[in-house]
C-alpha cells in the first residue's frame, strides 16, 4: 500500500480534467485502485454483519453495498477540492426501510449492536432528514463507521426518501446534468427540493394546502419544459427487461458465497444494461473487473458501470431502482392520506385551471354567488396566462355554471375539491 501522501497525490493528478495522460499516469491509476480495493473487504464484511443482525430486526428492509464508481470519486475531488484519503464514502452501505419512523428504531438498534459486537467504531452521524441537504433536498440518515482503518459510509433511508433520491438521479441522466451535484438550471433543483420537502410534508403527517400543490406542480411544469428541451425529446422506459433479474438470481443461487459483487453495466443513451457480470467476493478480482469494464464503457459515452455487493440480487430493483424505472415505488405511497398519486391524478388539470377553480372556491363563488369573467381574469387571476384556455377546459368539465357571470357547480363539489 502506498503512503498517505502518494494516494492524496495520485488523487490530486487523476482528478485534474486538464492534465494530459503520461508515463507518470499508469503508476498513479495503479495506487488509485489499490486505494480504492482497500476499502471492499471492510466494505463487505459490514454488509454480512448486519444482515446477521438484522435476522432479529422485525421490520421489511432491503440491503445492499456499492463501491463509489472512478468518476464520482475524481469529480468529487474535483469538486469539493478535498484529498482522496480524506473521502468516508468509496464504501457505501444502504438500508431502505418502510418509513421515516423505521429509520429512527433502527438507527437505536444499529448502535446497539455495533456497541455490543465491537465490529467498529462509528466515527459520525449525519441527520439530513429534517432540512434536508445542501440546495437538493437530499433526505436520508448517514453513519461514518471506521472499520479496519477504512471509513465507511451506512447509508439509511425510508421509501420515500429513497424514492426521491432515485427520480432524480434518473432524471439527471434524462436531462444531462448531475443534478445532485448541483448541475443545471437552477429551476430544475429548485423543483427537486420543493419536491423533496413536500415528501417530507407527507411523511411527517404535515398539512399540504392546495395553493403549495400547484406552485409545486408549477415548478414541476418549469422544469419538465426544460429537461424537454435539453434532452431531444428523450423518454427512457419505465422499466428495463425484468428477464436479467430473474437470469441473475438463477446465476446467483449457483454460487456459494453468502454475498455476490456483481458488476453492471447501464447504457443510458437507450436506457438498457450492457451486461452483467459477477466477480465474488474476491477484491483482486472484482477490482480488477471493476477498472477494465470502467476504461472500456467510459462515462463520457453514457455508459455507467457499477460495482454492487449483495446476499440477494432480486433486491437491486428497490436499492438502485433508477436502472429499473422507479414508477413501482408508487406503491408505497398509495397508501398515504395525501400521496402523490393523488397529486398525480390532480394534474390531469393544468395549472391554469387550477389556479382558477382554487381563486373560486376560496372566494366562494358556489352557485348563485357568481362573478363576472372580467373581474375574475382581470384582478383575481391576473397571472393566469391560460385564463381561457383553462376556463373552456373548466366548462367541458362540467365543473363552472353559467355564460358570464360564472360559479362553481354545487352539485361537483366533491371533483372541485380533489382539484383544489
Amino acid at each position: 500500500m502506498a503512503s498517505k501522501s502518494q494516494i492524496d497525490k495520485a488523487g490530486t493528478i487523476l482528478s485534474d480534467a486538464t492534465r494530459e495522460y503520461d508515463e507518470r499516469s499508469l503508476e498513479l491509476e495503479y495506487i488509485f485502485e489499490d486505494y480504492r480495493k482497500k476499502h471492499l473487504e471492510p466494505l463487505t464484511r459490514l454488509t454480512l454483519e448486519i444482515q446477521e443482525w438484522l435476522q432479529s430486526y422485525d421490520q421489511k428492509y432491503y440491503i445492499a453495498q456499492r463501491l463509489k464508481r472512478r468518476p464520482q470519486i475524481l469529480r468529487k475531488l474535483r469538486r469539493l477540492s478535498v484529498r482522496l484519503t480524506q473521502l468516508q464514502d468509496i464504501g457505501g452501505c444502504r438500508i431502505i426501510v418502510d418509513k421515516n419512523s423505521d429509520v429512527d428504531s433502527l438507527i437505536t438498534f444499529i448502535r446497539s449492536k455495533i456497541a455490543d459486537s465491537g465490529f467498529a467504531a462509528i466515527i459520525r452521524e449525519t441527520d439530513y432528514r429534517e432540512l434536508g441537504r445542501d440546495d437538493t433536498g437530499y433526505r436520508a440518515y448517514h453513519i461514518i463507521l471506521e472499520i479496519s482503518g477504512c471509513r465507511t459510509e451506512l447509508q439509511l433511508r425510508s421509501r420515500i426518501q429513497h424514492y426521491w433520491s432515485e427520480s432524480i438521479e434518473r432524471t439527471s441522466v434524462i436531462y444531462g446534468k448531475r443534478l445532485k451535484e448541483k448541475e443545471g438550471r437552477a429551476e430544475i433543483i429548485e423543483y427537486f427540493k420543493s419536491f423533496s420537502n413536500a415528501l417530507h410534508s407527507i411523511e411527517t403527517n404535515q398539512h399540504i394546502d392546495s395553493f403549495e400543490e400547484i406552485q409545486l406542480q408549477q415548478k414541476r411544469e418549469v422544469a419538465e419544459y426544460y429537461i424537454s428541451e435539453a434532452s431531444d425529446g428523450k423518454n427512457l422506459g419505465g422499466h428495463v427487461n425484468s428477464d436479467i433479474v430473474r437470469t441473475m438470481a438463477e446465476s446467483e443461487a449457483q454460487r456459494s458465497e453468502r454475498l455476490n459483487n456483481w458488476i453492471l453495466i447501464f447504457d443510458w443513451n437507450d436506457g438498457n444494461f450492457v451486461l452483467w457480470d459477477a466477480v465474488g467476493r474476491n477484491a483482486d478480482e472484482a477490482i480488477s473487473a471493476y477498472s477494465r469494464y470502467e476504461a472500456q464503457f467510459p462515462e463520457e459515452d453514457k455508459y455507467e458501470v457499477v460495482l454492487i455487493g449483495t446476499s440477494d440480487i432480486t433486491t437491486v430493483p428497490h436499492t438502485h431502482s433508477h436502472y429499473f424505472g422507479i414508477e413501482h415505488h408508487n406503491i408505497a405511497l398509495e397508501s398515504m392520506e395525501a400521496s402523490i398519486i393523488g397529486w398525480a391524478k390532480r394534474s390531469e388539470l393544468d395549472v391554469g385551471a387550477r389556479r382558477i377553480l382554487f381563486t373560486m372556491k376560496r372566494r366562494k363563488y358556489w352557485g348563485k354567488n357568481s362573478i363576472k369573467i372580467s373581474t375574475l381574469k382581470n384582478h383575481f387571476c391576473q397571472n393566469v396566462a391560460t385564463f381561457d384556455s383553462s376556463l373552456v377546459e373548466l366548462r367541458q368539465r362540467g365543473l363552472i355554471l353559467g355564460d358570464d357571470p360564472i360559479s362553481l357547480d354545487i352539485k361537483m363539489s366533491k371533483e372541485i375539491n380533489a382539484f383544489a
